[in-house]
C-alpha cells in the first residue's frame, strides 16, 4: 500500500467471543459504510465458536468479502489490551476502528464521522462514538446512556481536567477510532490488561498533550441490562485497572462523577414520575460502588476473594 493510500484508509479490528448471527450483520453493515474499511481484522477467542458461526452463515457473508482477516486466540491467551494490539498489528492503515461484536452502527456514516474528527485535527489521536440504547434497554440504563453519551460533541485535552476530571480520559472501545502512528509511539493498549484499556490509553495520550474527540454524529446501538452481580464484578475490575495505573488515575477521583450521575438520575426519575425505580437504582449504585472500592483495594484481598469478585478469572490465572 502506498503512503498516500495508507493515510486516507481505515481498518477495523473486531474482537469476538462466542459470535452469533449479530456478527454477520455487523460485518455487512461495516462493509456498507460510506467510507469502506480497507480491512476487517477479526480476532476470535476459541476457534470452535467460529466454526459454529460459519455453519450459521447460510447467506455466505463470510465468503462474500475479500478484505476479512481472521486470527484465533485461546481463552487463556485472551487479554483486553494484548488481543486488541494483536489485531492492530495485522492492519497497515493510519486509522483503525475498534468495535465490539455487540455494537451495531446506526447508519452508514459512523466510520466517516470518526475519520473526519481525527483527520481534521492533527492533535487528535482517538475519537469515540455515541452509544444508543437497544429497544429492550431498561429505563435506568437508558438514562445512563444519555448521561455518558450526550448530544454535544466534545474535544478533550489536559486543559479540561479541572472541569471534566476523570471524564477527560473517557474513551470507549465499543466503537472508537485511533491514529496508528501515535498509537504505536505510545506503546498501544496496556498489556496485560484486565479491563479499561481504552481509557488508560486515552489518559496516557492526553497527558502527552494529545486530544480525544467525542463524536455524537457517529452512533452505535449498544447497551446492557446488567444484573447486580455483573455490575459488581465489572466495577471491581474497573477499580483494579485504576489501581494498576497510578500514573493515569492518581489524584483524579471517579467517585465525584459517580455522585453526579446518581444525583441527576434520581432527579430524572422524579421528573418523569418513575420514583418507584429509585430503590432498584440505588441498589445498583451500591453494587457498583462496593465493587469499585474493593477493586481499588484488591492488593489487600485474599486470592479467593478476588476470584469471587472479578469478571475476568483468566486474567488472574495468568497473573498468578
Amino acid at each position: 500500500m502506498t503512503d498516500e493510500r495508507r493515510d486516507r484508509s481505515v481498518s477495523v479490528v473486531l474482537p469476538t467471543y462466542r459470535p452469533g448471527p449479530e456478527v454477520l450483520t455487523l460485518i455487512e453493515m461495516l462493509e456498507r459504510q460510506s467510507v469502506q474499511p480497507e480491512k476487517i481484522v477479526i480476532v476470535n477467542t476459541e476457534a470452535s465458536f467460529w466454526e459454529q458461526l460459519t455453519r450459521m452463515d447460510s447467506d455466505g457473508i463470510l465468503g462474500r468479502y475479500d478484505n476479512l482477516t481472521l486470527r484465533h486466540v485461546t481463552k487463556r491467551d485472551f487479554d483486553h489490551g494484548g488481543t486488541r494490539n494483536l489485531g492492530v498489528s495485522l492492519t497497515d492503515t493510519e486509522y483503525f476502528l475498534m468495535i465490539t461484536q455487540d455494537a451495531m452502527p446506526r447508519d452508514v456514516r459512523v466510520i466517516a464521522c470518526l475519520l473526519q474528527a481525527l483527520s481534521g485535527d492533527p492533535q487528535a489521536v482517538a475519537a469515540y462514538a455515541r452509544q444508543y440504547p437497544r429497544s429492550d434497554c431498561g429505563l435506568e440504563e437508558r438514562y445512563l446512556r444519555k448521561f455518558n453519551y450526550p448530544g454535544e460533541a466534545r474535544r478533550k485535552t489536559k486543559d479540561d481536567l479541572p472541569e471534566l476530571g476523570i471524564k477527560t480520559y473517557f474513551c470507549s472501545n465499543v466503537c472508537a477510532m485511533y491514529r496508528r502512528s501515535v498509537f504505536d509511539a505510545l506503546g498501544g493498549f496496556p498489556e496485560p490488561s484486565i479491563f479499561n484499556e481504552d481509557m488508560v490509553y486515552a489518559g496516557r495520550a492526553v497527558q502527552q498533550g494529545y486530544a480525544v474527540w467525542y463524536v455524537p454524529e457517529a452512533g452505535v446501538i449498544h447497551s446492557h441490562n446488567y444484573t447486580f452481580r455483573q455490575q459488581f464484578t465489572r466495577n471491581f475490575d474497573l477499580g483494579v485497572s485504576q489501581t494498576d495505573h497510578p500514573e493515569i488515575f492518581t489524584g483524579i477521583s471517579s467517585e465525584s462523577e459517580g455522585r453526579k450521575m446518581l444525583r441527576e438520575t434520581l432527579q430524572h426519575f422524579l421528573h418523569i414520575g418513575k420514583g418507584l425505580l429509585i430503590p432498584h437504582f440505588l441498589a445498583m449504585c451500591g453494587a457498583r460502588f462496593i465493587g469499585y472500592r474493593l477493586g481499588r483495594g484488591y492488593r489487600h484481598l485474599p486470592r479467593g476473594v478476588i476470584r469471587i469478585c472479578t469478571m475476568n478469572r483468566e486474567y488472574w490465572n495468568k497473573r498468578w
